[in-house]
């Protein structure tokens, strides 16, 4: 069987279980994929969000139901986990719809999320806005790098050029990622040191009293 028959074939169970377990890269090797016609380009988003979903609904209901776990219970005290909180407790639904998007706060994010009063219902319906907004927008953006690639290098339907331009493709994910994290890092840090001052200048009790 050649390969074009073979991705066909396994292409979008293998975009969702992507999705699910590793992100991005998978997600959108598979819109390039897409651009080559080797998969259908609504399939792939499709496959993207059914995979995110069902992962993020699972860590979500393992917070939600393991709170107290001693696995669960080490992931509260990474530092990560306390940023998520924080994110969460002033913006809940930007913080639920966007997470996908923050690299380093994908897997942790559910379960915080589960771990707090946030409703299941209401998650689930957020949830679900947002994969299907994060499936369509990453294979999106891998079937337009596939049209930038094929006019660099022609048309992609040899093996070699397909390895050329997912390799290239997982170089600017990996720079755009680590360029968000900086940026999100500083920013977190930044809220923190805020946070901080307040608490300083806030009078304590005893000064509240009148003499």
């Amino acid at each position: 069987m050649s390969i074009e028959a073979l991705i066909a074939e396994f292409g979008l169970p293998a975009v969702a279980l992507g999705a699910a377990l590793e992100g991005e890269t998978v997600v959108l090797t598979g819109g390039l994929i897409a651009h080559q016609g080797l998969l259908p380009l609504y399939g792939v988003m499709a496959a993207a969000a059914i995979g995110s979903f069902i992962a993020d609904q699972f860590f979500f209901l393992l917070g939600r139901r393991y709170r107290m776990h001693r696995l669960v219970r080490k992931l509260t005290e990474r530092p990560a986990f306390a940023r998520v909180m924080r994110m969460l407790e002033r913006h809940p639904t930007g913080f639920i719809l966007a997470f996908r998007f923050l690299y380093g706060f994908r897997t942790i994010s559910p379960v915080a999320i589960g771990t707090s009063r946030i409703p299941t219902r209401r998650f689930l319906l957020l949830n679900a806005v947002a994969a299907l907004a994060w499936g369509a927008a990453i294979a999106a953006i891998g079937y337009s790098f596939g049209q930038v690639v094929e006019l660099a290098f022609g048309n992609l339907r040899r093996f070699g050029h397909v390895a050329l331009a997912i390799a290239a493709l997982v170089a600017v994910a990996t720079a755009m990622t680590l360029l968000v994290r900086s940026r999100l890092r500083r920013s977190v840090e930044a809220e923190g040191a805020e946070s901080q001052e307040d608490e300083a200048v806030e009078p304590s009790p005893s000064d509240r009293i009148p003499l």
